[in-house]
């Protein structure tokens, strides 16, 4: 083993993987506005990301393994199928090892840029399974409210909902909407409340009260959609990202391999 050629080659594929993924990053930066309807969407940076992975894998790869190649030392007197062999031994510890060195650098940056706004994403989605109502509800208990809350006891009268009210529709709610539907005795209850408190008509405290169900199951259901989309952009990109090291662990065992031979025949 040339571990000379094999570590210089390596070193070339981490640094020259450094250098694309910053670019890379850069360029994602930039494909991202705050503004809406502006911008990359997340299905084509998902994208973006998994072809530029490739890309800085087989570059890099084929770089590192091609510089081993043609820095190891000589063999005098070891067969063709022998040299070959050796050639894309070294083609393959040099990606391994840059590998290794760039997983090392990187796990503290890219890994937490990129995997950990997704888990982020993730974390976020599901700790709302109980959606923003159970957030919803600690404000009502102070007092506040969401929005849905405060369009339930809406009223023009000089006598506004208290907090207690306001608390315990935000719990039927919450209660209803994680396991999927409201009873109708809650429903019926929620109608009464809302009609002594705000002053409306029975007909209209339902129609309130239907209303920000549909609102809060909306919310929820748009939710969940966004968690299951960043789960399937993480698994796209893990499934790629691996697919994309094979095939570079390849590039680099014939790269260095053509190395190997170009060395040997101007040597």
């Amino acid at each position: 083993m040339s571990w000379a050629a094999i570590i210089a080659g390596a070193l070339v594929a981490a640094a020259i993987s450094l250098l694309l993924v910053a670019l890379g990053t850069g360029l994602g930066f930039a494909s991202v506005s705050p503004w809406a309807d502006e911008g990359a969407s997340a299905t084509t940076l998902g994208v973006m990301t998994i072809v530029w992975l490739i890309v800085v894998q087989w570059f890099a790869s084929g770089l590192g393994g091609y510089l081993t190649g043609r820095l190891r030392t000589k063999w005098v007197g070891v067969h063709d199928h022998e040299v070959f062999f050796r050639d894309t031994a070294h083609g393959f510890v040099t990606w391994a090892v840059a590998t290794v060195i760039t997983a090392v650098v990187v796990a503290s940056v890219a890994t937490a840029a990129v995997s950990g706004a997704v888990r982020a994403a993730s974390s976020v989605a599901s700790g709302v399974a109980t959606m923003s109502t159970a957030a919803a509800a600690s404000g009502a208990m102070n007092g506040g409210g969401s929005y849905e809350i405060d369009s339930l006891f809406r009223s023009s009268g000089a006598n506004p909902a208290n907090a207690e009210s306001r608390a315990e529709a935000m719990r039927i709610l919450a209660r209803g909407i994680t396991q999927g539907e409201v009873p109708a005795a809650d429903r019926e209850y929620l109608a009464e409340v809302i009609a002594a408190r705000s002053g409306v008509s029975k007909s209209e405290a339902e129609s309130r009260v239907d209303g920000a169900i549909t609102q809060l199951k909306a919310a929820e259901a748009k939710t969940r959609k966004a968690a299951d989309d960043a789960r399937k952009v993480a698994a796209s990109t893990s499934i790629f990202t691996a697919l994309a090291m094979l095939i570079g662990a390849f590039i680099a065992c014939v790269a260095a391999a053509i190395g190997g031979r170009q060395r040997d025949e101007h040597a």
